[in-house]
């Protein structure tokens, strides 16, 4: 029997939450053969350097590179089939990108990705190889969703967003459920947080089988929207990241996403761009992994000890690493440099 959540409100005028632990399941449930089931690593360096066991979940082996298929994948597929043949509409900075463009080509659709001009250039020739037309716009300047809004307006398309759609949610929790069936009970689980589609999720899931696991959620330095967000009770927006973690250049949290992580995630856990950098050196060197920037955050909050800061008792850590999107070039100019 899954134990009650101890921070849910006993209230009972208090509305439903927009995403549970049984909708997670439903998403793996259709997901099954579609998605990866990623490997979970160990690596006793790891857990000697940082004295506890390490589960790391490799979603930068997940297809396309990263955990957004699952998502993409689930709201694309849960659309009705006349909307969905109309095409998809997406806004990326990358990965979900890349994710809306193969969900679309595997449910025989076509869609359409708002990307900003400085994406990295082998996200962009992902999501046009895998037949998606491509619209760029100006990061620092440009409103992508509007962008994205109006030309499914336009096209009379339907939008799946990065993150702000239960569907999505829960497609993203399958990571964290499928961390779970193959450890047991974690006493914290470290997710990066852009939008916050990923830790909404996996603190959904993760909560509904460990009621007392701390989930914490990491950010670059310069994009700790969320953390500002968490602290104040509501959401908070910063200037546009200028981090290497493009994947979480999040200016503020989405609405829904807040709404769950508010209740169900303890804490944020800051990393300077210097430190995610040797997160990746690290996973590459001892892991024989290539971890994307994004991807590598909640690895450098463990390999720092940020974590203590929110779950400073937890000795068995589930830490997702969320994608691995990095060409050769950027890959080796970033962990070149020498910390």
């Amino acid at each position: 029997m899954t134990a009650p959540d101890p921070r849910a409100s006993s209230d009972p005028r208090a509305p439903d939450p927009p995403v549970t632990g049984a909708d997670v399941r439903a998403a793996a449930r259709r997901l099954e053969g579609v998605v990866h089931r990623t490997p979970v690593v160990r690596s006793r360096t790891l857990d000697a350097l940082v004295r506890r066991s390490v589960f790391l979940k490799c979603e930068n082996l997940q297809r396309v590179g990263a955990f957004k298929f699952r998502g993409a994948y689930h709201a694309a597929l849960r659309l009705p089939e006349d909307v969905r043949a109309a095409g998809i509409v997406t806004y990326s900075s990358g990965n979900h990108g890349q994710a809306v463009a193969l969900a679309a080509r595997e449910l025989g659709t076509r869609a359409v990705v708002v990307m900003p001009e400085d994406v990295p250039a082998s996200k962009a020739a992902a999501v046009a190889g895998y037949g998606a037309e491509i619209v760029t716009y100006d990061r620092y300047a440009g409103d992508r969703v509007a962008i994205g809004e109006e030309l499914a307006r336009e096209r009379g398309m339907a939008i799946v967003p990065p993150y702000e759609h239960p569907d999505v949610i829960a497609g993203q929790g399958t990571a964290a459920l499928e961390l779970l069936e193959e450890t047991g009970d974690l006493d914290a689980l470290v997710v990066p947080v852009g939008g916050g589609g990923l830790v909404a999720g996996c603190a959904t899931i993760a909560r509904s089988i460990c009621p007392e696991i701390r989930v914490v959620g990491v950010e670059p330095e310069a994009g700790d929207d969320t953390k500002r967000s968490l602290e104040a009770g509501e959401r908070i927006r910063i200037p546009v990241p200028r981090t290497i973690a493009d994947g979480q250049a999040a200016e503020i949290p989405g609405e829904l996403t807040f709404s769950i992580n508010r209740r169900l995630v303890e804490g944020i856990a800051l990393v300077s761009d210097e430190e995610i950098v040797d997160a990746m050196r690290f996973a590459f060197d001892r892991l024989k992994l290539v971890v994307e920037p994004s991807g590598a955050t909640g690895l450098a909050a463990v390999l720092t000890g940020r974590i203590d800061e929110v779950a400073p008792e937890a000795r068995r850590v589930g830490v997702v690493l969320s994608g691995g999107n990095v060409d050769t070039r950027r890959f080796t100019e970033l962990v070149s440099i020498q910390g």
